[in-house]
């Protein structure tokens, strides 16, 4: 009786053990993937594409509005916000930044700390290094509520 008991109580926390040890390794965590490619190195050449983020004329825009890029190349964007107001620059599918322009919706000040996204106080500057590793039609674009809504989205063609 002694040992039905002891193993009732041990199982349980073997058990919870496991589960602790099977999440560290989860998907998302240290291993995430990204669909317009992945992180470039900054050590290494790459194209500099200036992308100006700004307001006006009751529109939101970037500037250029659609760049052209062949699959492998690396990119260095250098991304500034020249308006009035915070932007984001936002790299994914169209897909994927409406979705989480949605959860945008629910959490307006969510801070973004991936590779593929940035938010800028007016004024400021920074830049982003990528490789597309995949063809397609990509986008970039702001998602704080309201941006998207007043023409704040911008293309990627990977041929």
């Amino acid at each position: 009786m002694r040992i039905l008991h002891l193993g009732v109580l041990c199982f349980p926390m073997l058990f919870a053990a496991g589960l602790a040890f099977a999440g560290a390794g989860a998907p998302g965590h240290g291993h995430e993937t990204f669909s317009a490619g992945e992180p470039g190195n900054p050590k290494k050449p790459s194209r500099i594409v200036h992308v100006t983020m700004r307001e006006g004329d009751g529109k939101m825009m970037y500037i250029p509005e659609n760049v052209e890029v062949r699959q492998g190349e690396q990119i260095k964007f250098v991304i500034r916000n020249n308006g009035e107001l915070d932007h984001e620059f936002i790299l994914a599918t169209t897909e994927e930044n409406l979705k989480h322009a949605e959860e945008m919706k629910k959490n307006p000040e969510m801070e973004h700390d991936d590779p593929n996204a940035i938010r800028l106080a007016p004024k400021k500057a920074r830049e982003i290094v990528w490789k597309f590793t995949k063809a397609g039609t990509f986008e970039y674009g702001c998602l704080i509520p309201g941006h998207r809504e007043a023409g704040m989205t911008g293309k990627v063609i990977v041929k």
